[in-house]
């Protein structure tokens, strides 16, 4: 569910959803409490009680949530800078490359071309969908192994710098792995509950508040509900590092020396 909002919502929508149902909530059910429970809310009878409540709730409520958004930023963070080492690494295999023969060099970079356009174009879609496939891209991984292995280096200097592709080449396969495994972060079970289950029940400990205005009482819990709502958005929208507008993009496969195989 969370996957489908994020590919298929942009943020203003989901904000409008989010915030905007967090807002009509209140109101509605700051209205409904006045009417079926005058006594409740217009003599604030309980007030001194709802408030230390709502105050111990909302800290623990606050701490979760800065747990939470600091950890997602830094997943994606993490994912962001492992796709732009991921492809970094592949550039530098075309580039030593450059002290072979023509013929392997030509192999190198047609195996190379082919591994970058499967990353792009086959596995990136499914890493949106948060269910990335690795055998799509085990055949190109392993034809371009394959061409380092059947290539045996002249030269010191051919023999240095195939040593150096090599390493590197195992450095693009441990990007490789690191990628797929962050397409498939998530909040946890339990912290999810906590997310979106703590919101569900701190809004309604607003309508509880008694302000004999209504319109006091409506900004009280309208202030409220939009903080509640911004930050469940936030925490959705940096849920998935792979989907939605915050998205990890492939960009990094187009540039510098990798932009020939878009050509």
């Amino acid at each position: 569910m969370e996957v489908w909002l994020l590919n298929n919502l942009n943020t203003f929508v989901l904000a409008l959803l989010f915030v905007g149902g967090a807002v009509l909530l209140g109101v509605a059910g700051t209205l409904v409490m006045r009417r079926r429970f005058p006594r409740l809310v217009l003599k604030g009878e309980y007030n001194d009680m709802i408030g230390v409540v709502l105050g111990m709730y909302a800290a623990i409520y606050g701490i979760i949530l800065a747990f939470v958004v600091v950890t997602e930023w830094t997943c994606l963070d993490v994912a962001t800078a492992n796709v732009a080492s991921e492809a970094t690494q592949t550039a530098e295999v075309l580039r030593d490359a450059d002290a072979f023969p023509a013929d392997q060099q030509k192999r190198v970079a047609d195996a190379l071309g082919a591994y970058v356009r499967a990353v792009v174009d086959k596995q990136w879609p499914l890493m949106r969908e948060g269910t990335p496939d690795p055998n799509l891209t085990n055949p190109e991984v392993s034809a371009l192994y394959k061409v380092f292995q059947d290539y045996e280096p002249k030269t010191p200097a051919q023999t240095t710098y195939y040593s150096q592709a090599v390493s590197t080449l195992s450095q693009v396969a441990s990007a490789r792995r690191t990628r797929l495994s962050d397409s498939q972060q998530a909040l946890p079970p339990l912290l999810s509950v906590l997310v979106y289950g703590g919101a569900l029940v701190m809004l309604p400990l607003t309508f509880l508040y008694g302000i004999r205005d209504v319109r006091a009482q409506l900004m009280f819990v309208m202030s409220v509900a939009t903080l509640i709502g911004v930050s469940v958005l936030l925490c959705l929208t940096l849920d998935r590092p792979f989907s939605g507008e915050l998205a990890v993009s492939p960009a990094p496969f187009r540039e510098g020396v990798l932009a020939q195989f878009w050509q």
